[in-house]
């Protein structure tokens, strides 16, 4: 007779044993170690037990036995944003979706089938062959139902909204086990809050998308040396006032003075970038863009561009890599701002940050989608993130603080609403919701998951 593997507990045991252990790693078991790492490698989650599923069909049996056993669920896909979750795993099971992927485009509907860890870069391809185009991210390796579930901001937000706002129909286990494929014609409560709502509401297996009729963007990434920071931030904040919506993008200052080799695209030197994408005819996104390249940037590739080079337009590393990070929406981005973005994150700030990205939002995101969800807009005109590498406990400490230094810089531009995608911290929802939605979120909680069985990242309460 062996010995539990220490560590375990006696509902993790019985957890095990309800699914016949092929499922389910335990502390102590070989692969546990590997296995409860999310994308994140500076998050630190150690859940009662890991479990793997392939299928709808295994999801249910998880959810099943994990409130036999008296334990909670946590749905992972990808494992980004993770950082929330520290701390909170202790009696609950790691569901790891990494096995449940696949894409089915219905040209003629013009939706996608989305299972539940499919990354975005497999859905771009799809859809781009048949001239389509998906509200994804600036990431190719992140899930497309976290980043959906959560809001959603892509390239094409201004235009389009929110990509929650794009979905059709969402297949999902709720608490009780059961599995639900859910639309406006069915359970249109559920429906309203799973888009916007995280995964406070049980397991999303498969998604339905709206695709966009489009093949061809006008994008690309101009490239200025950091020494110019002041004056191209200045200049891209006058830009976006009064910028049509067909046009979403995002401004950053890249690579860290206390450390030079760390940015891997531009070792040893510090970088301003202003990069996105403009819908619509490409002689009058090239007009649009005109006061940019009048800066004589020393890397222009704005021009046609097929979708499917869209995805990795970003540089966002595709592989788990440490890092620390901090956010908040902003209601303006002035020349005060631009020169505050720059002191606190600029090539002369005393600094560990890799990057400080300003997006910018308005648009269809300002106002509330016609039949939306629980996030039918986003509460700010601007949306900052700021990273650090975060390698050893030294460089996280050290990350941390300067992340949080240039946050509070933005301060003034900021009434302290926040974009969830974008939280890598606990957060009160209540900065994140309308105080209505956030009201009916949580009645709607209460109806499908009483017994508090799902974890996620953001809670409602």
């Amino acid at each position: 007779m062996t010995s539990a593997p220490t560590g375990t507990t006696p509902q993790a045991r019985t957890f095990q044993a309800l699914l016949g252990g092929g499922l389910v790693l335990l502390p102590g078991h070989p692969g546990y170690e590997r296995g409860r790492l999310p994308w994140n490698l500076a998050v630190d989650q150690r859940p009662a037990a890991i479990a793997v599923a392939s299928s709808a069909a295994d999801v249910v049996a998880v959810v099943r036995a994990a409130t036999a056993a008296g334990l909670r669920v946590v749905p992972q896909a990808g494992g980004h944003n993770a950082g929330p979750l520290t701390g909170r795993m202790d009696d609950a099971v790691l569901l790891k979706l990494s096995g449940l992927t696949g894409v089915a485009v219905d040209p003629a509907r013009r939706v996608v089938r989305v299972l539940g860890a499919t990354p975005w870069a497999d859905v771009v391809d799809a859809a781009a062959a048949h001239d389509l185009a998906v509200t994804h991210g600036s990431g190719p390796d992140v899930s497309v139902v976290g980043y959906t579930l959560g809001g959603g901001l892509s390239w094409y937000a201004r235009a389009h909204g929110l990509a929650c706002n794009q979905v059709v129909a969402a297949e999902v286990v709720l608490a009780d086990g059961t599995l639900h494929r859910v639309h406006a014609g069915s359970e249109p409560d559920l429906f309203w809050a799973l888009r916007g709502g995280g995964g406070n509401l049980g397991v999303v297996t498969a998604l339905e998308l709206a695709l966009l009729p489009v093949s061809e963007v006008f994008a690309g990434v101009l490239l200025w040396e950091g020494s110019r920071a002041r004056e191209v931030c200045r200049a891209w904040a006058r830009w976006t006032r009064d910028l049509p919506e067909t046009a979403t993008t995002a401004l950053r200052l890249l690579g860290s003075p206390r450390r030079p080799d760390a940015h891997r695209l531009f070792p040893g030197r510090q970088m301003v970038v202003v990069d996105g994408a403009v819908l619509g005819d490409p002689e009058a996104a090239a007009r649009l863009i005109a006061p940019l390249r009048a800066l004589r940037p020393s890397v222009d590739t704005f021009g046609p561009t097929p979708v499917q080079a869209v995805t990795r337009m970003h540089f966002d590393p595709e592989l788990p890599t440490a890092s620390v990070s901090g956010h908040t929406l902003l209601d303006s981005f002035d020349a005060a701002a631009a020169d505050a973005l720059v002191e606190s994150a600029g090539p002369d700030a005393p600094t560990s940050l890799l990057s400080a990205e300003v997006r910018h939002l308005g648009g269809a995101l300002g106002r509330p989608h016609p039949g939306g969800g629980a996030l039918d807009r986003v509460p700010g005109a601007y949306a900052a993130y700021v990273l650090a590498g975060a390698s050893s406990a030294e460089l996280q400490q050290q990350g941390r603080a300067d992340a949080a230094r240039a946050v509070e810089a933005l301060r003034p531009w900021s009434r302290g609403r926040r974009f969830l995608n974008f939280t890598e911290q606990p957060a009160d929802a209540a900065a994140a919701f309308a105080p209505d939605a956030l009201e009916r979120l949580r009645a709607v909680r209460r109806q499908v998951d009483p017994d508090g069985v799902f974890v996620a990242n953001h809670p409602l309460d």
